[in-house]
């Protein structure tokens, strides 16, 4: 049995991939949806992300990455400094993702709370639940990232902006990691200050001009110039989404159709988005308190190797940004697709599986925790969208769009649906 802790991406994709590899698979998310900040994010194949995705499906995850495409408002939209971007419809997707770890044979526990664990000889053996149950297996994965809890949200940032994670109705982040006793990277004390805001807000489409809500549905993306006088660099630098660090965020209000309004910015004053014109009606959707700020992440992050196993617990794994200074959905995914297979492979006897160089999957990986060994790399955010890494996948040749090499690269890399199964 195979036990994922967290229900986000990360925890989707890791679930699929241990169920994928044929184990019995439990899915414990504290919350009544899956999908956390997936659930208002929406961005998909943006940049070195279709490189990326398209190694996930062609190592046997082509299932998920169909369904993702399946639930695309937009296709190959360009924007600010990202090209060819799929936007999924995130008032669709969460239902999809449900059945369809369903119909994998996921057993999903929902508003199910993971506050202990239970250890012995080094291993963890279960987990136990804020009602006193206890859910015992083979190998864990630990995907409850690292945003909040409230006092964290208050004390980097302005407070709960009551977000999509929910904390104060389903109670705050446990960190599977923490609770085995292994000492994680924490933000703001003994490491550089790395915890940075989501770095986007929703907008209900109800609330904005009827010419505006036209145009980001015909083309995707709007983009909205702002007066000299309320141009917003300053929040930029808070942004854990360093892809978008961009001038062109800071002189524009950038938005893009994911279901509801995409607002490419942190948080903007509602008193000033209303003097903009198109926005007189505006209102949040995500987080409430979009005026004032949004969740604050990258709090805690496991010490993780780069088979993703945590610490030196041999059947305790982690992915998405519980895994390192990983930034989006796609990241989420393709840590998480890792660490399902190798728990699966670890509850079988076999060794986990390092991801090699000469694919961006493995590269990222082994780059970004090389990178989290120094102050300086600490100061970074890594994603294939943008920011340092992406500039470094360039530079390797590891970007590309055309899906032939990117399936030649996994056939030589002797890893193409390598995800399927985990052999005798």
């Amino acid at each position: 049995m195979i036990v994922v802790v967290g229900g986000g991406w990360a925890g989707c994709a890791a679930a699929y991939s241990a169920a994928l590899a044929g184990s019995e698979v439990i899915l414990a998310e504290k919350t009544d949806m899956l999908l956390g900040t997936g659930l208002v994010g929406g961005i998909m194949r943006n940049n070195g992300r279709y490189t990326a995705i398209e190694e996930v499906a062609a190592m046997g995850g082509d299932e998920l990455v169909k369904l993702i495409d399946g639930t695309a408002r937009h296709r190959w939209v360009n924007f600010p400094g990202h090209r060819h971007a799929a936007l999924y419809d995130t008032t669709r997707i969460e239902p999809e993702v449900r059945g369809f770890l369903l119909e994998k044979g996921v057993k999903l526990r929902l508003q199910t709370r993971i506050t202990d664990v239970l250890k012995k000889d080094g291993r963890l053996t279960g987990v136990v639940t804020s009602r006193g149950e206890v859910i015992h297996g083979n190998a864990f994965i630990d995907t409850t990232g690292t945003a909040g809890p409230v006092n964290n949200c208050s004390r980097y940032g302005t407070g709960c902006a009551m977000c999509i994670l929910r904390c104060p109705s389903f109670g705050p982040r446990v960190s599977l990691t923490a609770r085995a006793g292994i000492k994680e990277i924490t933000a703001g004390r003994e490491f550089w200050r790395f915890e940075a805001m989501s770095g986007s807000c929703k907008l209900d489409k109800k609330s904005l001009a009827p010419w505006l809500v036209n145009n980001i549905e015909r083309d995707g993306v709007a983009v909205i110039p702002l007066p000299e006088s309320i141009k917003k660099e300053g929040l930029l630098d808070r942004k854990a989404c360093q892809q978008y660090n961009l001038k062109e965020f800071a002189d524009n209000l950038i938005l893009l159709d994911t279901g509801h309004a995409k607002l490419m910015t942190p948080y903007f004053p509602l008193e000033v988005l209303r003097t903009i014109g198109g926005f007189s009606s505006a209102r949040y959707a995500d987080p409430y308190s979009g005026g004032r700020g949004n969740s604050v992440r990258f709090m805690a992050i496991a010490p993780a190797s780069e088979d993703l196993r945590v610490g030196n617990t041999p059947n305790l794994f982690c992915a998405g940004e519980k895994t390192g200074l990983l930034v989006g959905h796609t990241e989420a995914i393709v840590t998480g697709m890792l660490a399902g297979h190798n728990a699966a492979r670890v509850a079988a006897g076999k060794d986990p599986l390092r991801l090699p160089d000469t694919i961006a999957s493995g590269d990222i990986i082994s780059y970004m925790l090389g990178r989290m060994k120094t102050g300086e790399g600490l100061k970074n955010k890594y994603t294939f969208s943008g920011s340092i890494y992406f500039d470094r996948m360039k530079e390797r040749g590891l970007y590309t769009t055309d899906l032939e090499t990117i399936r030649k690269r996994i056939r030589e890399s002797g890893l193409a649906g390598i995800y399927r199964g985990i052999g005798s």
